[in-house]
């Protein structure tokens, strides 16, 4: 009796055998196949109609009121909504079933939005800084009063935005959260410069304000740009040791080895993990069944969603040992 166990590629589960569905043209059309990405789609539509919507308020107060803190706010609300959509697309895409040609299905659209929300904002933030910063040597007036308001619509409007999508796990959640979370922070700043400004004749703080939020978002935006990176070249989650996981699968009983291990995540969120296991007895199907559930139980528990295992004997050479 051969110990190789291996699972159809495009299949997995309960439904051994049976064939996926695909479209005419592959394309897996289906968008309620997954119904977390449905939910989470529906949270950046709130999200985007909300942004855009304000966006058009405050470049309209920003010129009023002659606040490059609140035109440079705009910018980056603008790159907000370009992303949203975007993000809000991909995320429809990725709720798509799996076909024959696209075996994983689409959840690794839902990184491609977070790949680009993260580019369209990296460069709203040069722009921000390119109109700010001279304004930090020459500083315009600015007017207070109807910054005031501005502020306190832009924390409303920004935070409802971030009610609408938090409790997301997938990289392309975090990317523009973490945005509209510091938009929310900026809108905080603009509120109490302009507090200040009703009181003191201070402008130049209109402009450090500007500069001082860009920064902050140039610094938590190039972290989340290598996390999708990473996501996209397959690297193993960074939150799950792999030798640490080896070291627990060998120490469970009839296993001697594991290796060929494959660990990657298609979304940030979603992780695969595969790997060859050499047992050190003749195990019948039964007992190989009992070893694979408690090896898919410690990786679930480790955070893995999907695993593929190919049981060995000790007299087996391993062939794809070289990837």
């Amino acid at each position: 009796m051969s110990l190789t166990h291996s699972h159809r590629m495009y299949h997995h589960g309960h439904e051994h055998g049976k064939p996926v569905p695909a479209d005419m043209d592959g394309s897996g059309s289906s968008a309620d196949a997954d119904p977390e990405a449905g939910t989470s789609a529906g949270g950046f539509r709130a999200a985007f109609y909300l942004n855009l919507v304000f966006t058009v308020v405050e470049l309209i107060g920003g010129l009023l009121t002659n606040s490059v803190a609140i035109l440079s706010d705009a910018v980056h609300d603008l790159g907000d909504s370009v992303s949203l959509l975007f993000s809000w697309g991909m995320e429809r895409v990725s709720a798509r079933t799996r076909t024959e040609r696209r075996t994983f299905g689409y959840k690794r659209y839902s990184v491609l939005g977070a790949v680009v929300s993260a580019v369209v904002l990296l460069a709203g933030s040069v722009f921000v800084l390119l109109e700010a910063v001279p304004r930090l040597f020459e500083p315009e007036p600015v007017v207070a009063e109807g910054m005031l308001p501005l502020a306190v619509a832009g924390v409303v409007f920004n935070l409802a935005a971030v009610l609408k999508l938090r409790g997301g796990g997938k990289i392309n959640h975090r990317v523009v959260l973490l945005h509209l979370l510091e938009d929310v922070l900026g809108w905080v700043g603009v509120l109490v410069v302009s507090v200040v400004l009703l009181f003191a004749d201070l402008p130049i703080l209109d402009p450090i304000l500007s500069v001082a939020v860009t920064l902050f978002v140039l610094a938590r935006i190039y972290p989340r740009l290598r996390e999708a990176l990473s996501v996209f070249l397959q690297h193993a989650p960074a939150d799950i040791d792999i030798n640490a996981v080896q070291t627990e699968l060998e120490a469970l009983p009839h296993i001697e080895e594991v290796h060929d291990m494959h660990l990657w995540s298609l979304d940030g969120s979603y992780n695969l993990f595969s790997a060859h296991v050499v047992v050190n007895d003749a195990l019948s199907l039964s007992q190989l069944n009992d070893v694979k559930q408690h090896m898919k139980t410690l990786l679930a528990n480790r955070g893995v969603h999907h695993t593929t295992l190919e049981f060995e004997a000790r007299t087996e050479t391993c062939a794809e040992c070289d990837l």
